[in-house]
C-alpha cells in the first residue's frame, strides 16, 4: 500500500541521511561500542551535513523546519543500518532539550545555547530519573534551595543520555518541598564545570552500547537566579507539555526499527538453504512474516496519524502514550521472532539482527515505561465514561 506521509523535501533529506550514516557512522560503529561512547566530532559533522539542528531556528543557526517527519526520515534511515546506538543521543540534545529552550527559555538563554546545539559544537542532556524515581517523575527527591540571588542544587540522578558528553543539562528539581510534586518542582539548566556538578561512571547496559548513560550528582551547585527555566514551581507542568514529542520519538523509532528487521529477515530467509529449500519457503516461515508485516502495517498507519497530529499541535499526551507503547512492545516481538529465523546466525552480533534484539528492550523501559502509558491510556477511558 502507497505511503502517502513524505513529499520530495522529506526524501531528499532521506538521501542526506544516508549518506551521512555510511561515511561516518557505519564505519566507527564497533570502536565506539567497545569505548561506550560516540566521539565527539560525530556530532559536528552531522550538523555541518545538515542531519541535526533541523528544528533549531534558523537566527540561530538552525534549519527551522517544523515538521516531525523529518525526524521519522532519519530514525528510518538509522534503523535499517542498525546503529540506534550511536545515534540515539541525537534525540535528546537535537530534539527533546531545544524544545524545552524553545519553549520555556529566555532569549537570553536561546541565544546562549541554541547556535552550539544547532553547530554541533554543543552537546545538551535532561536529567530527569533519580535512583528511586524512573517513571513516576514526581518522587524525586533532588532539592534546589534560594539563597540569595543563587539556587543550590544537591541530589543524583541516574540512566542520563548524553551525561558523560554534555556541555549542559536541563535537571528536574524540587523547589517548593511542602507542596504537591506536580506543583514544586522546577527546571534549571547546569553548565558543564559548574563547581560540585560531577559524573559518574558510564554506565555498562544491556544493549545500545554507545550510547552516552551517566551517572549525575550535584552537590551544592550554585547556579544564577537565570538559570531557572520556565516558571518557578511549573517544571512538572512544562515536562507534560512536551511530552507527545518525546513519546513521538519513541514510537516512531520503534516503527522504523521493526521495518528494519522484517526487511532484514526476508532478505536471509530467502536466501538460506534448508532440507532442500529455502528457510523462507516453509509455510511456518511466510506465516510469520506475514502476521508481523500485517501488524506492523497497522502501527504505521496510527503512528503516521499521530504524526500528523502532531506537526498540527493536536497530539494529545494519550494518543503519544499510545503510540509509545503499542510500537515498542511490537518492536520488541518483530524481533524477537525474526531473530529466531535467522537461527544460530541470529545469535552473532556481527548481524543487525542481533544488535537489534539487544537495543529495542529498553524501547518499552524509558520515555515512560509501558506499565505508565498503560495506566494513563486507562485513566482517560475512566474520565469519558465516567462523564456518562
Amino acid at each position: 500500500m502507497k505511503r502517502n506521509l513524505y513529499n520530495e523535501d522529506h526524501e531528499a533529506f532521506r538521501g542526506t541521511v544516508a549518506t551521512f550514516l555510511d561515511r561516518e557512522v557505519v564505519p566507527h560503529v564497533e570502536a565506539w561500542e567497545e569505548d561506550h561512547l560516540v566521539d565527539r566530532s560525530m556530532w559536528k559533522k552531522a550538523a555541518e551535513a545538515g542531519v541535526i539542528g533541523l528544528t533549531i531556528p534558523e537566527e540561530f543557526g538552525g534549519a527551522g523546519v517544523d515538521d516531525f517527519r523529518f525526524e521519522m526520515v532519519r530514525s528510518e534511515e538509522i534503523a535499517r543500518r542498525g546503529v540506534g546506538g550511536t545515534t540515539s543521543g541525537w534525540g535528546v540534545s537535537d530534539g527533546i532539550v531545544p524544545g524545552y529552550l524553545l519553549a520555556f527559555g529566555t532569549q537570553a538563554q536561546k541565544e546562549k545555547y541554541l547556535p552550539g546545539l544547532a553547530s554541533g559544537e554543543s552537546i545538551g542532556a535532561i536529567a530527569m530519573t533519580e535512583p528511586n524515581a524512573g517513571s513516576d517523575l514526581q518522587g524525586i527527591t533532588t532539592k534546589a534551595v534560594r539563597d540569595g540571588d543563587d539556587w543550590v542544587i544537591n541530589g543524583a540522578k541516574t540512566f542520563i543520555t548524553n551525561g558523560y558528553h554534555c556541555d549542559f543539562v536541563i535537571v528536574v528539581a524540587r523547589t517548593d518541598p511542602d507542596a504537591k510534586p506536580s506543583q514544586g518542582t522546577s527546571l534549571f539548566i547546569v553548565d558543564d564545570g559548574t563547581p560540585g556538578f560531577e559524573r559518574g561512571r558510564k554506565l555498562k547496559k544491556l544493549g545500545m552500547d554507545a550510547q552516552d548513560t551517566s551517572e549525575l550528582s550535584f552537590s551544592d551547585v550554585r547556579v544564577p537566579a537565570d538559570a531557572l527555566l520556565g516558571e518557578l514551581d511549573q517544571g512538572f507542568i512544562h515536562l507534560m507539555v512536551n511530552l507527545p514529542t518525546e513519546r513521538m520519538l519513541i514510537g516512531s523509532g520503534t516503527l522504523a526499527g521493526a521495518r528494519a528487521a522484517l526487511a532484514w529477515t526476508g532478505e536471509y530467509v530467502f536466501t538460506r538453504p534448508a532440507f532442500g529449500q529455502t528457510i523462507g519457503d516453509f509455510q511456518n516461515t511466510r506465516f510469520e512474516l506475514a502476521e508481523l508485516e500485517t501488524r506492523v502495517d497497522a502501527l504505521e498507519a496510527f503512528v503516521d496519524r499521530c504524526a500528523l497530529a502532531l506537526n498540527a499541535g493536536e497530539l494529545s499526551p494519550v494518543d503519544a502514550a499510545k503510540a509509545k507503547y503499542l510500537g515498542s512492545d511490537l518492536e520488541i516481538e518483530v524481533i524477537n521472532r525474526c531473530l529466531q529465523l535467522f537461527g544460530g546466525y541470529g545469535y552473532m552480533l556481527e548481524y543487525p539482527i542481533t544488535r537489534a534484539f539487544k537495543d529495542s528492550r529498553v524501547q518499552a523501559i524509558f520515555g515512560g515505561s509501558n506499565e505508565v502509558m498503560k495506566e494513563l491510556v486507562g485513566r482517560d477511558i475512566a474520565k469519558r465514561y465516567r462523564r456518562k
